[in-house]
């Protein structure tokens, strides 16, 4: 069973408008298209089916469509606003588009076994406590010879998180049930995964998200607050205050995994 905190949304239309204002149209999470990129890197995607797991408003799966030549890519959130958003994306881009959105509520993955080539995900398994479940499901829906590659943010060690750490997520207000990355390979593993693999990023984030802080300051506030309020933003800025503690201390880990299901390739 796959759950989360709550079901209630977390990514209403404010969370939505400040985050792509930040990160771009259609991104809810940071790097965009390239960072995408490099999280299926080498892969042959090219006539795959692909499922987008916390899809979103859709920018990273319509992404991964329209530049691999995917056969159907399906994008997967629980989360009702943001699948909306990604279905009026998706009708703006025409019928050439081979992407098809799912909301359902937490749970079991609304998928029949061995449906995917690969499964992806782009910084959303973070709010799934059950870190077993969550692997199961995947390892279910993908079809032998399948590959999981997703990013997430992690926390670099399983124990009791830092006091800069429990303020960070308090900034946050959201469902963050944060796993080092040994927890999720060794999920991966249990479930069934062979070759994997983690990849830190909080190099890189560490950097990014200093740049993040400085535009939310300055030049993006007053454009940003203009849609969605300057009390939203200054709130905002003191979340990224926050992560950046975490983030320079290495607590804070951004990590790319990959994993593969035994069984010849489609």
């Amino acid at each position: 069973m796959i759950d989360t905190a709550t079901a209630e949304p977390e990514y209403d239309d404010t969370a939505i408008r400040f985050l792509e204002a930040l990160w771009g149209e259609g991104y809810l999470s940071p790097g965009g298209p390239e960072e995408v990129d490099r999280v299926v890197e080498g892969l042959p995607l090219q006539g795959k089916a692909l499922l987008d797991i916390g899809c979103g408003t859709g920018g990273v799966t319509l992404h991964l469509a329209e530049k691999y030549g995917l056969a159907c890519a399906t994008g997967f959130d629980v989360e009702k606003p943001v699948v909306e958003a990604a279905r009026r994306r998706t009708e703006a881009r025409g019928s050439a588009v081979r992407a098809v959105f799912v909301h359902a509520p937490p749970g079991p993955l609304p998928f029949a076994d061995a449906s995917f080539d690969v499964v992806f995900s782009k910084d959303a398994l973070l709010h799934v406590p059950d870190k077993d479940a969550l692997f199961a499901e995947i390892f279910r829906v993908l079809r032998p010879g399948g590959v999981f590659a997703a990013s997430n943010w992690m926390i670099s060690h399983d124990g009791e998180p830092s006091p800069d750490m429990k303020a960070y997520v308090a900034a946050e207000g959201l469902s963050f049930a944060m796993a080092s990355p040994a927890r999720y390979a060794e999920a991966m593993r249990r479930a069934g995964f062979e070759r994997v693999e983690t990849r830190d990023r909080n190099a890189w984030y560490r950097d990014v998200a200093r740049g993040e802080l400085a535009k939310l300051k300055d030049p993006l506030y007053a454009d940003a607050a203009a849609a969605v309020g300057a009390a939203y933003v200054d709130r905002n800025i003191g979340t990224w205050e926050a992560m950046q503690k975490v983030l320079d201390s290495g607590e804070h880990r951004p990590t790319h995994l990959r994993g593969h299901k035994p069984g010849p390739a489609r």
